[in-house]
């Protein structure tokens, strides 16, 4: 007799370890594709998730309540192209390197079933990045989403796995929760066939992943200060530090949270925002601000993260324009007496007035060490001399210069790598400091052959101070070149087997090993063959 289940935790739990399973199938099948199979599947993924970018952005604001769907949608649009774009050529198959000098052959290896969790904030663009890494990796993918998220990243991963299956992916590679519990969550993040952690999320879940003990990559707070220094571009300062700050209402941990104006230029700083809509509190909005911010707890108030500046100040019990872009208020420290110094994940900006570039950098590392040790700050300043200082000086993984701090961190207006996962380093308790991209979803085998012989053909010992580091020769370099070009072709063999059984395998008939077809046309007989004729060519090898 079966019994239901009928607790939504035990539901999620069963749930997390059913869509495990089935992932673990279907990577024990992917792990086998060839480079060009994985790229073709990669390929319309990305296709499949930029032309759905529009609807999966109105669905998610639907949803939530968050952000700005024209916002939403160039976020799934850069989720998918300039995520495809940037990994496209990614060799992430076999044999991804070989160094002659060191005589060492790197093979790219997958790591498995990974979990991600998927913030309110970006529920779309998030698992669709996650899913193309994970693609063009040969690893599987099971995604917890936010709770006030679940519709539109079950639909986003949906449309993944659709496009996957039709390239010809297996089924199942990639999966979404749907029944979303914190004890789901836990047994997704805990569960001994997940291989690896990708957390995108608040600092309290980050901390949290990492005191599981499975491998993972987390991200932190971004609290990012925007230095605007007196030799800067003031207009497109100030444009670039709105637009940020406006984008999909704040709600990337990349937006810009503080302003630090050099007092040279304070009054152009400020005439331009007020011309650029902005609101500068006075000193009782900005009191009926702090109050509304932080939850009693510290958190960031999830009601106001992702609205706009007029909303926010009606709740705050002031009004002002409807067509406002930021609310702007003057502190004079930084720490949990200015609650408007934290990060907020909406169109508020903390002002910082300073004299010179010292007390700018001063500033700059108290608003980071405050609430975003490791993430991003940006400099806007002409002073080449100025922006290397800061660079050097910052406790910031991401120094920006002269651009859009929201945008920039994530690679859409600079040359960083493509990511909606932003790493901030030890010092933001991460074990990553990168944008998250494809190349730290591999693990790399590596085959070293001798380059310091102890022992002559003869077996016998060489003195230390006869041995000489091998230097390759023609003949060993050809021979190396066929097991490489060997390499390449069993995996081009493998590409497509089924899955390994775990269950009793029984030993195949002559008949069927010269009739059952593996990978382009080759029967197990021709493959066995193969692997013979490559021992007796190197033996022991």
């Amino acid at each position: 007799m079966s019994l239901e289940i009928t607790y939504k935790d035990l539901l999620s739990i069963q749930q997390a370890r059913e869509l495990i399973a089935k992932a673990k199938e279907a990577f024990l099948e992917y792990k086998n594709y060839s480079q060009e199979q994985v790229d073709k599947i990669v390929r319309a993924m990305f296709e499949a998730g930029y032309e759905a970018s529009e609807r999966l952005a109105k669905l998610a604001v639907e949803e939530t309540g968050i952000g700005k769907w024209e916002d939403k949608k160039l976020k799934n649009e850069f989720a998918t192209k300039f995520t495809y774009e940037s990994i496209k050529n990614l060799k992430t198959v076999g044999v991804i390197n070989y160094d002659k000098s060191k005589r060492v052959v790197e093979i790219a290896e997958p790591m498995g079933v990974i979990s991600a969790l998927i913030p309110t904030t970006n529920p779309t663009s998030t698992a669709m990045f996650k899913a193309l890494i994970c693609a063009k990796t040969r690893n599987a993918l099971v995604v917890s989403p936010h709770p006030r998220a679940v519709k539109s990243t079950y639909e986003a991963i949906q449309i993944m796995q659709t496009a996957a299956e039709k390239a010809g992916a297996p089924r199942n590679l990639f999966q979404c929760m749907t029944e979303v519990t914190i004890e789901g969550t836990m047994e997704l993040l805990k569960h001994r066939d997940v291989s690896l952690i990708l957390a995108t999320g608040s600092t309290q879940m980050v901390k949290m992943v990492y005191s599981i003990g499975k491998p993972a990559y987390g991200v932190g707070s971004g609290n990012v200060p925007a230095f605007i220094e007196r030799t800067a571009n003031i207009k497109k300062a100030v444009a670039d530090i709105i637009f940020g700050k406006t984008f999909d209402y704040g709600t990337l941990c990349s937006a810009e949270n503080a302003v630090v104006c050099d007092s040279p230029i304070r009054e152009q700083v400020i005439y331009e925002f007020k011309k650029r809509g902005a609101h500068f509190c006075n000193p009782d909005e900005k009191e009926k601000l702090e109050k509304i911010i932080l939850t009693p707890q510290g958190g960031i108030n999830p009601e106001i993260v992702g609205k706009p500046a007029a909303y926010i100040a009606q709740k705050a019990g002031f009004s002002v324009p409807e067509q406002t872009t930021v609310l702007i208020a003057e502190l004079e420290g930084v720490g949990k007496q200015y609650p408007l110094s934290a990060e907020n994940l909406s169109p508020i900006l903390a002002f910082y007035t300073v004299d010179g570039w010292r007390e700018g950098c001063h500033k700059c590392i108290e608003l980071l060490e405050f609430g975003g040790l490791g993430h991003t700050m940006v400099i806007h300043s002409s002073d080449p001399d100025i922006i290397t200082k800061f660079a050097l000086e910052k406790p910031a993984f991401r120094v920006l210069v002269n651009t859009v701090a929201a945008l920039g961190a994530v690679g859409y207006t600079t040359g960083l790598d493509p990511s909606m996962t932003l790493g901030p380093g030890t010092l933001g308790h991460s074990i990553i400091s990168e944008n998250v991209t494809a190349r730290h979803l591999i693990q790399i085998k590596r085959l070293a052959y001798e380059l310091l012989p102890l022992h002559d053909i003869e077996g016998n010992r060489i003195q230390s101070s006869n041995a000489k580091r091998f230097h390759t020769s023609t003949t060993e370099t050809k021979d190396i070149k066929s097991i490489l070009e060997e390499i390449e072709e069993r995996i081009r063999l493998k590409a497509g087997n089924p899955p390994v059984s775990t269950g009793t395998k029984l030993e195949s008939t002559t008949d069927e090993r010269k009739t059952k077809i593996y990978g382009s046309g080759i029967t197990e007989e021709e493959i066995e063959k193969i692997i013979r004729d490559f021992q007796s060519k190197y033996p022991g090898r």
